[in-house]
């Protein structure tokens, strides 16, 4: 049952209160560990897992139909094309797969132009673009009208673990990896416009007068997540610190950064049309967060949809049904709080928010075969 079946959270309003109920578990789809999530604008959800596995999902969670690809390599990124619900993306061992979610018997068109294994996919948003990101450190993009790479990027020099296009600007990506790098691009050009190292920037800070310069955990960097502005986007990192980063032209700026987790964030994602920001990490928690006042302070043009609340003072409910009052926002005492705090036990491999019958929700995918379902509920 669903929490407060009232009206649907409000998501790009600042100063909400949020609670999510326990895990609904959605079962029977897998038999190993799901890696990967995406949702479609109808509501239907599709997973992949470890050795091949591809499943669609109802909105109430029950598996709709099934797929094994041949070689059984790990299915590593699924994504749902947002003009034609039916058409799923997915990217298993080097090899991209375009399907169709009403028969999975086979894929429609398939493409091998990655070297090695493809960790992430991100479509432009006038979906003749793809970008397959991959264990070599390249960003392959593929032209799907003219079903060629038109452009090969390769500057990270590790895994590139995740990437993402800007949206409402077709031509310009984030990306981000193990070389703890993150990257601006713009697809006129073949070498990247700006790029920070996330561990120099830590380094810096550590130099300063009575800092000794402990060892830290590398700021491997494993997600980007682009706010539906085009123009902000956070990077999750090895050393549990969440990062937000706003594009001005060829550079970036760091807007803001805060320790979101004990261990490494394995997953950033914006909700749409907001600032609202989630992060997992593999210290089993999952957290939302309200970026929009640090982000708005400085943006000239605020970002449409968002209304804000000026309050001072908010709660969120936890899991448990407990209310932590104390919460107080950023702007009293310069940090950022979390809007919600879900103990979910198991180390995320992928978050999705997505509105399932007209309310908002937080599907998470990780070392289990099941995806557990947070509907997300404003008090």
């Amino acid at each position: 049952m669903l929490a407060h079946q009232g009206a649907a959270p409000q998501l790009g309003q600042l100063q909400r209160v949020f609670s999510a109920i326990m895990a609904v578990k959605w079962t029977g789809g897998h038999s190993s560990p799901v890696l990967c999530l995406s949702g479609s604008k109808e509501g239907l959800v599709a997973s992949g897992a470890e050795g091949g596995d591809l499943t669609t999902w109802s909105e109430d969670g029950t598996p709709l139909g099934h797929m094994q690809f041949q070689g059984a390599d790990d299915v590593t990124s699924v994504l749902f094309s947002p003009s034609c619900p039916t058409k799923l993306y997915a990217a298993h061992g080097e090899t991209i797969s375009i399907l169709d979610v009403r028969s999975l018997k086979g894929s429609l068109d398939h493409f091998h132009v990655n070297e090695e294994e493809i960790n992430c996919l991100s479509l432009n948003e006038t979906e003749n673009l793809l970008a397959s990101a991959d264990d070599s450190g390249a960003i392959k993009i593929l032209d799907l009208e003219n079903k060629k790479v038109s452009r090969s990027l390769k500057r990270h020099s590790n895994i590139c673990s995740s990437v993402g296009f800007r949206p409402q600007r077709p031509q310009s990506l984030v990306s981000c990896g193990l070389d703890m790098q993150v990257m601006l691009w713009n697809l006129q050009k073949a070498r990247p416009l700006w790029i920070t190292n996330l561990q120099e920037d830590e380094t810096e800070e550590m130099e300063g007068p009575g800092s000794p310069g402990q060892l830290l955990n590398p700021a491997l960097a494993h997600s980007v997540s682009v706010a539906s502005c085009g123009n902000i986007f956070s990077c999750g990192a090895e050393d549990g610190k969440v990062r937000v980063f706003r594009v001005m032209g060829v550079k970036c700026e760091q807007e803001l950064k805060f320790k979101g987790h004990t261990l490494g964030v394995s997953q950033v994602c914006f909700l749409p049309e907001s600032y609202l920001l989630l992060s997992g990490g593999n210290d089993g928690k999952i957290r939302l967060w309200d970026v929009s006042t640090e982000v708005e302070k400085k943006q000239k043009s605020p970002m449409k949809h968002i209304h804000r609340k000026k309050t001072k003072r908010g709660t969120y409910t936890k899991q448990d049904g407990s209310t932590n009052a104390s919460v107080t926002h950023e702007e009293e005492h310069g940090k950022i709080s979390p809007k919600l705090n879900i103990e979910h036990g198991e180390k995320v491999n992928w978050l999705l928010g997505t509105k399932i019958k007209g309310h908002q929700n937080i599907l998470v995918a990780d070392q289990t075969s099941y995806i557990s379902l947070y509907p997300l509920n404003e008090c």
